[in-house]
């Protein structure tokens, strides 16, 4: 019998157990700029409607949830994301804290790391659009 070096189809090479875990928000992250980066795998799959957010679920493996969400002009909801993106148009992320309400504006292109549920509105006069993972 020839061992196989490549270890393919083995989960341990000790014969031990390995429970898959969820992936950290380092592995999330990495996937949300890796799908960002090539929108001919999505984009098809976009819907604009004025009436209100819509999300898009995308195919995603190992029970990773991922989904975009297009945001017309003056809406907002929360979005129960471990990290996210901004990847056209205009986001700011409201924030209710003892001190009162803020908005922080959200730049394109830069990959966002959760603690929990964050509430997102559009401000701009278009359509934006951002890609998410749980």
């Amino acid at each position: 019998m020839v061992p196989d070096l490549t270890m393919r189809g083995q989960d341990d090479p000790h014969g031990r157990t390995v429970t898959a875990r969820p992936p950290t928000v380092g592995q999330l992250a990495v996937r949300v700029r890796e799908l960002a980066g090539h929108p001919s795998g999505w984009w098809r799959r976009v819907v604009f409607d004025e009436a209100g957010p819509v999300h898009v679920a995308l195919d995603a493996p190992d029970g990773v949830r991922l989904w975009l969400t297009t945001w017309p002009p003056g809406h907002g909801a929360t979005v129960h994301g471990q990290v996210s993106t901004l990847i056209a148009g205009e986001l700011a992320e409201v924030a209710i804290a003892a001190d009162g309400v803020t908005e922080r504006p959200l730049r394109a292109n830069r990959i966002r790391v959760h603690g929990g549920p964050q509430t997102f509105t559009n401000p701009g006069p278009a359509f934006a659009l951002s890609l998410h993972a749980a």
